[in-house]
């Protein structure tokens, strides 16, 4: 069955179900424990951290396991508010993560600024930096890829000015990761978030990044564990099972660069051209391949159209605005027909109401209901893309039928 909801939940890989298993036949100790058993695991995990931080560029002690990017993002701005000046503000994106945009709001009540994005939902580089420049902003929140219709943010810029600014940087990498290289998220000055299963990992693991101006970061109080920084027993199993995907998905990555999709806004108006970065090598092939099936789905289905379509984009990620009837009755009939796409967010299933992140992007309510989020993995093929083309075409034709 062809699965395109990889932004909502990828499959376990080979090398984290081997590193799982693994460590809870050999590893199943409790770290914290004082006997020679438990300090060979203590050992083990530790060696997990350092992988983790390597490939992120970060230092060890930087490294925090938890439960994933939703609790990375709690625990960071939570420590922002408590250890802030109350007049400190925080800048976010309107198209982030629901975790993200909580948070924020619990948080950061009344002290948060919305920074302006351009018609694809990229954050525009000079309203950001001239909003650095003003003055009161602590602290930026912008993902590194957005999870609805993949445009990529100008994270590496915006990490720039926020050091440039003195500010700290929370990037959401939850969907860069595993798609596209890890190099540069570990940043002395950037706080970084990731959840497992986004890339081949499981579920319920993940890990903050933190700055190196972290001192005192707790993000759960306990029994002191992971250097004080998050209480509890740490769950190696998981934490191997994560670092052996990453892993798994960083070692297709190639010499060969490509441009990142980054907001025309800020470079154009300088005469600057954004920053080249490492691709996978078979990036170009599954770009083609998406661009093949771009092509496809109007085709089969007249009037559909892509979101976005002009900015770069995560190479797995379509958001197709169809012609008629709202994108749950899509996502109904092409399962039916053995092909799981998504309306947008997992977690924003059964919301009422359209898109934030389109929303943010202008689309009229009306067309943000007939989205489809269409999400591939390493493993969709190029016949799994043409298949699903024709699918939308089937769909098309009975939605016509039964209007």
């Amino acid at each position: 069955m062809p699965y395109f909801d990889h932004n909502a939940t990828a499959p376990l890989s080979d090398a984290a179900r081997d590193a799982w298993l693994r460590a809870q036949e050999e590893a199943w100790f409790n770290p914290a424990s004082p006997h020679r058993g438990a300090a060979r695991v203590r050992a083990r995990l530790e060696a997990a951290r350092a992988r983790l931080a390597e490939l992120l560029g970060a230092e060890p002690e930087r490294v925090v396991f938890n439960s994933g990017a939703t609790e990375g993002a709690a625990s960071a701005l939570d420590w922002w508010a408590r250890t802030w000046p109350r007049d400190r503000r925080i800048a976010v994106s309107p198209v982030e993560h629901p975790c993200v945009l909580e948070s924020a709001r619990k948080f950061f009540a009344g002290r948060t600024a919305w920074l302006e994005v351009d018609a694809d939902g990229a954050v525009r580089l000079d309203a950001l930096e001239k909003l650095l420049a003003g003055g009161g902003i602590g602290g930026v929140a912008v993902m590194a890829a957005n999870n609805e219709t993949g445009v990529i943010q100008p994270w590496r810029e915006i990490a720039a000015a926020c050091r440039a600014a003195r500010a700290a940087y929370l990037c959401d990498a939850t969907q860069w990761l595993g798609k596209l290289p890890a190099a540069g998220l570990g940043g002395a000055a950037m706080w970084a978030t990731g959840s497992a299963h986004k890339f081949g990992g499981p579920k319920g693991v993940g890990f903050v990044k933190l700055a190196a101006q972290a001192e005192g970061f707790c993000a759960l109080p306990g029994g002191g564990q992971q250097r004080g920084h998050r209480g509890g027993t740490e769950d190696f199993p998981g934490a191997a099972a994560m670092v052996a995907a990453l892993e798994a998905a960083e070692a297709e990555t190639g010499a060969r660069t490509f441009q990142p999709a980054f907001s025309r806004a800020g470079f154009e108006a300088e005469g600057r051209q954004p920053p080249a970065m490492p691709a996978p090598p078979w990036a170009e092939e599954r770009l083609r391949w998406r661009a093949e099936f771009e092509r496809a789905a109007p085709a089969a289905a007249p009037g559909a159209r892509v979101v976005a379509a002009g900015a770069r984009r995560l190479w797995n990620t379509v958001s197709l605005l169809m012609p008629r009837g709202e994108g749950h009755r899509w996502v109904a009939r092409l399962d039916r027909r053995g092909f799981q796409v998504s309306t947008g967010s997992a977690c924003a299933t059964g919301a009422d109401g359209p898109s934030h992140v389109l929303a943010a992007m202008r689309v009229p309510p009306d067309e943000a209901r007939r989205v489809v989020r269409v999400s591939a993995g390493r493993e969709t093929s190029r016949a799994d893309w043409l298949a699903l083309a024709e699918a939308l075409g089937a769909v098309a034709r009975e939605l016509e039928e039964t209007e």
